[in-house]
């Protein structure tokens, strides 16, 4: 049994002075807490600053104190032995405990300062001939000096923030201090370093919450009399099960209100790396946002999947965010131009006022754009992975396989596709899949990306290349949509055989999962190829068929000798007859399905007065509307998004049911 960790973000709307009974209001309450806010972050930017210099940042990584004795894992007491202070303002009355969350704030931005600067330094000890194209050995010696997790991404990044450097002053950094300067700090307040004596928190119900805490009465204070306890409700969202147990808050203030972020800590059941037998797998689609499969191992070591791909289209998300960033780079542009232009101005010029305002209006619209791609981004990640764990749920799988997202970059030439692949969420989406499955015990693993798309999960042996085309019908053109193989004749969309060799790559390779001991993220770094098959699964009887096994009537019986001929013309079909008001019986119209067509058969019928035709039949009065079959909108599952296309979540037969020979689908 472990614990999960997880924070949520609550609002707290009111408080009351726990002294004198007086209800404070949301904005009294809010430039209270900003108050608090404000002073700590004052302590801890001047603490970042003073202690910006290579021999701290080496006193700080040596995980020692002047005595020799190990620093603590608590960043306030680590700051503490280190002799490492805060000075306080003449005349401002602040408590030791607002100064250990200033210092606990200043030792999280030091200690993450030191990871950026150990990549800084393994990129310029191994500098590259080519900064833009590093070799085989080139990256073998780079990788070899990095710290664990660092993704490929990163080292670019580094790279060309390091060649930057280099061409402005002619010299390597000789420290991140030299590269950067002192980073940014939030002004919130972090009260997991605090005592009983500024911060209290209980829970009074399954869905509420009572938060104790000592807030400055005036900007800034003067003595002890101008401090006052405070007691905040919060209503706890419903991620905070019942059973959690909440932990130490931070407050911060965002738009006028004061949120508190709640850590929560969930105790969830072990899930384990090996031994799995059903499992699911998703590719990160060109066709679509997600692609998955669901199978199982059997005992003789062959993966079977059931012949059902799992999609999650996000086609219409996407457009939105291309059409957010195109937005968000021109305001960008314009708002360089305006600086520029205001830069070569004097107050005096008569153009500068209207400049000027035009400049801040042109920052405020480029800050709501960016705001509002975070936001769906978020979104559309939660989503997404929602889904999938949902399928793994249903399905009874025990583990997830993704493709990991550090052999995923593309190669050569960036083209549209690249490009709009790389734009998306995948590493949000990662980290929210890994949150959710935790929760269920469900193992979530990454498997090599290289080769999924290129090779046939039929033939299993990654010698056979599969052909890309447009289509199934234009199979001697060039696309990227569909799969076919020359060999095995497979022809099915391109992200389900990708889907099925991460899948076949997960199960088989299992034995090789490796788990990262900080970060517990777990990977398989070996390539194990196997065929994957599809078993059928067995199709459902018709209405027609149904409605015979009840009734005992033989729906092809087998004609006489006589009458196998083709003399006698063919049977009608079977009708359906009704009673007329003379309780007569008439023949009504043949049987037919009632599974809703995919598109419209005839015109719908125009309604009468002002308006657009419907798109759609007409409905019927009191029939209920029928289910439709294929992609859903939002039916089955909770998306968020109204005009995004996903599978719906069904749970998995058995497969015994399935034929015992599995076939694999062939071109018609």
């Amino acid at each position: 049994m472990s614990k999960l960790t997880a924070t949520a973000t609550c609002t707290a709307h009111s408080a009351v002075v726990e002294k004198t009974g007086e209800v404070v209001a949301r904005a009294l309450l809010a430039q209270r807490v900003a108050w608090l806010a404000g002073l700590a972050r004052d302590l801890t930017v001047d603490l970042v600053a003073a202690r910006w210099n290579a021999a701290d940042l080496d006193a700080l990584a040596c995980g020692a104190g002047p005595d020799g004795r190990v620093l603590p894992s608590k960043g306030w007491m680590a700051m503490r032995r280190l002799g490492w202070g805060v000075t306080l303002v003449p005349g401002v009355h602040v408590c030791d405990r607002v100064v250990r969350c200033a210092q606990e704030q200043a030792a999280r931005t030091l200690r993450l300062a030191l990871h950026r600067r150990a990549v800084v330094a393994a990129i310029v000890a191994s500098w590259p001939a080519n900064p833009r194209a590093r070799t085989d050995a080139e990256w073998q010696a780079l990788r070899a000096l990095l710290p664990d997790g660092v993704t490929a991404a990163q080292v670019r990044n580094r790279t060309r923030q390091i060649a930057a450097y280099l061409g402005e002053h002619d010299v390597f950094p000789a420290d991140l201090t030299d590269l950067e300067q002192p980073p940014n700090v939030a002004a919130q307040i972090v009260l997991a370093a605090a005592d009983r004596q500024l911060v209290t928190l209980e829970r009074t119900d399954s869905h509420n919450a009572r938060l104790r805490v000592r807030l400055p009465l005036v900007e800034s204070p003067a003595c002890g009399r101008d401090w006052a306890w405070h007691v905040l409700p919060v209503a706890l969202p419903p991620t905070v099960a019942p059973e959690a147990k909440l932990c130490t808050p931070t407050l911060r203030v965002r738009k006028g209100r004061v949120r508190v972020d709640l850590p929560f800590q969930i105790p969830i059941e072990f899930a384990p790396a090996t031994g799995h037998r059903v499992g699911v797998g998703f590719d990160w689609g060109c066709n679509t946002l997600l692609t998955g499969v669901t199978g199982h191992l059997t005992g003789e070591g062959r993966v079977i999947c059931d012949g059902r791909p799992l999609t999650y289209d996000a086609t219409g998300i996407s457009a939105k965010l291309h059409r957010l960033r195109a937005e968000r780079e021109q305001l960008a542009a314009k708002h360089r131009h305006q600086e520029s232009l205001l830069a070569g101005m004097t107050t005096a010029d008569s153009r500068f006022a209207a400049l000027a305002a035009a400049y801040q209006g042109v920052g405020v619209e480029h800050e709501r754009v960016c705001a509002r791609i975070r936001h769906l981004n978020h979104a559309l990640a939660w989503s997404a992975a929602r889904w999938a764990l949902d399928q793994a749920v249903a399905a009874g799988a025990t583990v997830i396989y993704v493709e990991d997202l550090a052999t995923l970059e593309a190669r050569g030439r960036r083209g549209a596709a690249n490009a709009r692949l790389s734009g998306q969420v995948r590493g949000q989406i990662v980290e929210a899949i890994r949150h959710l499955a935790a929760k269920h015990a469900i193992a979530v693993v990454t498997v090599p990306a290289r080769g999924t798309s290129k090779y046939c999960p039929r033939c299993g042996d990654g010698t056979s290349v599969l052909k890309h085309c447009p289509a199934p019908d234009r199979l001697a053109e060039r696309g990227w949509a569909w799969a076919f193989c020359p060999a095995c004749g497979l022809s099915c969309d391109r992200d389900w055989a990708a889907a099925e060799r991460i899948l076949a790559r997960g199960l088989l390779g299992q034995h090789a999962t490796r788990t990262h001991r900080a970060t517990g993220v777990r990977t398989i770094h070996k390539v194990v190829e196997g065929n994957v098959a599809r078993a059928r699964r067995a199709r459902r009887p018709t209405r027609a068929a149904r409605r015979a096994r009840r009734t005992r009537i033989d729906l092809h019986p087998r004609p006489a000798a006589r009458d196998r001929s083709k003399n006698r013309p063919t049977p009608k079909r079977p009708t359906r007859t009704t009673k007329n008001p003379a309780n007569t019986p008439v023949e009504d119209h043949a049987m037919t399905s009632s599974r809703v067509p995919d598109r419209r058969t005839v015109p719908a019928p125009f309604l009468s007065g002002s308006g657009q035709r419907p798109a759609g039949h007409a409905p019927k009065a009191g029939r209920r509307e029928p289910y439709r079959t294929g992609h859903v909108r939002n039916s089955h599952h909770r998306t968020g998004f109204h005009h995004a296309k996903a599978a719906p979540v069904l749970a998995l037969a058995k497969h015994g049911s399935s034929p015992k020979q599995a076939t694999p689908v062939r071109v018609a």
